[in-house]
């Protein structure tokens, strides 16, 4: 998917994109972060809201209305519930900064997290995409590199071998458990929590896929950087913290059958021919028969109460 804003002149140093959905509890800790951390930098913030039915929309106007004069803010109600992928798009056509952060509404940001990645990525100009090291909130490390997929993955993970050898670059491969998240280097694909992208990469790079509505898109996204020439960059010196899915497990079934079919989307858009074809049909017999598992599991370990 291309972008039309090539030949639109940068606005700003940073463009900041957030989508929100029923996040009333956790957006307010991230803009507050957020206000002190982009207090030196023109920037422009797109909150995209999913249709939120509890006060995130009301939370929101209040922590934006105390931004700085300097600082461009623009709230998008969704009249439905357009997805991740495309709601994150609404802010890329929109964005005109230098740089573009993708950020999740569960993160809160130090003060001082954008001029060391920033300066990096002045400092390199073949880097296209820079991440930081996520924590927990207990401030244990959250791994969060991934390589791209193989469909053996698949099967691993379906045997639970990525358990019985954490450490193991062949069995963990695809999530990396041969890497502790302790030094800088280049990855695939960085968790999409906070990307921070160059502006220049993404005239090239375009939109998210919205073929992926909510997992994938950020994996496919890493990709084409990449097959553009672009290299991504880990930082664990800058640090974040994350609520993992705090979106995901609101709606846990429906997350579940999501995240297998887009898994069988990535492999049928990436493995093609009609050999690779036939091998994909086989990869996704499988993930659909993983989705039914975990789906049986949360419905077990919930008390069948989630089923609605």
């Amino acid at each position: 998917m291309t972008m039309n804003f090539v030949e639109l002149q940068p606005l700003c140093d940073l463009s900041v994109i957030i989508v929100t959905f029923n996040h009333q509890h956790e957006i307010e800790g991230c803009l507050v972060t957020l206000r002190q951390a982009v207090k030196d930098f023109c920037a422009e913030i797109f909150i995209i809201d999913n249709h939120s039915t509890d006060e995130t929309i009301a939370v929101v106007r209040k922590m934006l209305s105390q931004l700085e004069p300097k600082h461009r803010w623009s709230l998008i109600g969704n009249e439905t519930n357009r997805g991740f992928t495309r709601a994150v798009n609404q802010g890329l056509l929109r964005a005109r900064g230098d740089y573009v952060l993708l950020l999740n509404p569960d993160t809160e940001l130090p003060t001082n997290v954008f001029p060391p990645l920033i300066e990096i990525l002045e400092a390199n100009p073949e880097v296209g995409i820079v991440a930081p090291q996520l924590l927990n909130p207990d401030g244990t490390i959250q791994p969060s590199c991934r390589r791209f997929p193989r469909r053996r993955d698949v099967i691993y993970h379906g045997l639970g071998l990525q358990w019985l050898f954490r450490n193991s670059r062949e069995f963990n491969y695809w999530k990396m458990g041969d890497f502790d998240h302790r030094s800088q280097r280049e990855v695939e694909q960085p968790q999409g929590a906070i990307l921070l992208a160059r502006g220049e990469a993404l005239e090239q790079v375009g939109l998210l896929d919205e073929r992926f509505p909510m997992f994938f898109s950020d994996v496919d996204w890493c990709r084409r950087f990449i097959e553009h020439g672009w290299k991504i960059l880990f930082v664990p010196s800058v640090q974040i913290v994350h609520q993992k899915g705090t979106s995901i497990y609101r709606n846990r079934l429906n997350m579940i059958w999501s995240s297998h079919r887009s898994f069988y989307q990535y492999f049928k858009k990436y493995q093609r021919g009609f050999f690779q074809g036939m091998l994909n049909v086989l990869i996704g017999e499988i993930l659909i028969g993983l989705a039914l598992v975990r789906s049986i599991f949360y419905l077990l370990n919930s008390g069948g109460r989630k089923l609605g």
